[in-house]
């Protein structure tokens, strides 16, 4: 696992020996960011189930401002926090232990101080209904700026689940399927 391009272009990352996390492969992050092109560069990231932070790390090394990492498992957070200093990019990152549907419902009223996110990346432990879970409160959330996107990474078995969310605010753009990943894209229409 790698930083695929930008000004950490090359870095190997670190991973977990663990089976609870399934870091997204070179080959899908690649297109991934292909899709997004020029739309990360200086955005405000939220990388909603961070894991090692490979795609957060990613739009970090393709120009984005800022991006946010929320992730529940501490073994991992550190070596999420490890992969920031190996890139060089930990000053333009946040980092927090922290469960991502509390993190939701912590920020979840209008009036939050934290500020909106441009694009959030949504890729939950498999086969447990949390990316749809996930978008349900995403759909009403302050942190998904007006025309901002949210990008929900699952195994294509999960997309009648995710898909049947009656989302409001949100609506699906587009969905790419990579072998046994499934990305959704979803348009947050203007408040």
């Amino acid at each position: 696992m790698r930083v695929v391009t930008g000004e950490a272009k090359g870095r190997r990352l670190k991973a977990p020996k663990t089976s609870g996390t399934r870091p997204i492969i070179d080959r899908v992050k690649t297109a991934l960011f292909d899709i997004l092109a020029d739309e990360v560069e200086d955005v405000r990231f939220l990388d909603l189930f961070g894991g090692v932070g490979s795609v957060g790390i990613e739009a970090l090394s393709r120009g984005a401002a800022h991006a946010t990492f929320i992730e529940m498992n501490h073994k991992v957070l550190k070596i999420l926090r490890e992969n920031l200093q190996i890139t060089g990019l930990a000053d333009r990152a946040e980092t927090l232990h922290a469960d991502a549907f509390k993190f939701l419902q912590n920020y979840a009223a209008p009036a939050s101080t934290r500020a909106a996110y441009d694009i959030v990346y949504v890729a939950p432990p498999q086969y447990q209904e949390m990316g749809a879970r996930t978008l349900t409160l995403l759909d009403s959330s302050p942190l998904v700026a007006d025309n901002g996107l949210v990008i929900v990474q699952i195994h294509p078995k999960e997309r009648a689940g995710v898909a049947a969310v009656p989302c409001q605010r949100l609506t699906l753009t587009d969905e790419r399927r990579y072998g046994s990943t499934l990305l959704m894209f979803y348009r947050s229409q203007m408040s």
